[in-house]
């Protein structure tokens, strides 16, 4: 067994200038531009905490709190907030910062949490190291990834009950 890694062996920081060609018409970043950086960045931590590959599983939530326009600054931050066997959940946060302006705060513009898989060079589930938890930040993070896997295992039993009836 690999020993624990901590919270901050895999945390992630990415930054990019929306553009117009991100935008839609009422210039503002479509939805997916963010969720595609947010896949990035959480698969730069899931390929990190797991030293190799992994794969997205499932997005488990995203939620859209503010507008990102062009010209912002978007910058994601990312962690494993839970490890199993082989996956882990990933949560990343989104802000965004007008360009010119350095002195206006960083708007919290989306959160999202990601279901990764590490797998081998077959493509089948490898193993994971445990997390260690450095902060009461981080037992908070965990202790909500628990609930969400929880959840998401009790809606796909449901699911697989209803379609053998």
């Amino acid at each position: 067994m690999t020993d624990p890694r901590p919270t901050s062996y895999s945390r992630v920081s990415l930054g990019i200038m929306a553009h117009s060609s991100e935008a839609n018409l009422l210039g503002n970043v479509h939805g997916g531009e963010i969720m595609k950086l947010a896949d990035s960045t959480a698969g730069a931590v899931a390929h990190r905490h797991s030293g190799g590959p992994a794969v997205t599983a499932a997005m488990d939530e995203m939620t859209f709190l503010a507008p990102v326009h062009v010209g912002d600054i978007i910058k994601t931050y990312a962690q494993v907030n839970w490890a199993g066997t082989s996956s882990m959940e990933i949560g990343v946060r989104v802000e965004a910062q007008p360009w010119g302006n350095a002195s206006d705060e960083p708007v919290h513009v989306a959160s999202a949490y990601f279901v990764f898989v590490a797998i081998d060079d077959e493509g089948r589930p490898r193993p994971v190291p445990p997390l260690e938890t450095e902060t009461p930040g981080d037992v908070r993070r965990q202790r909500e990834a628990e609930i969400r896997r929880a959840h998401r295992l009790a809606r796909k039993a449901e699911i697989d009950q209803g379609r053998e009836e």
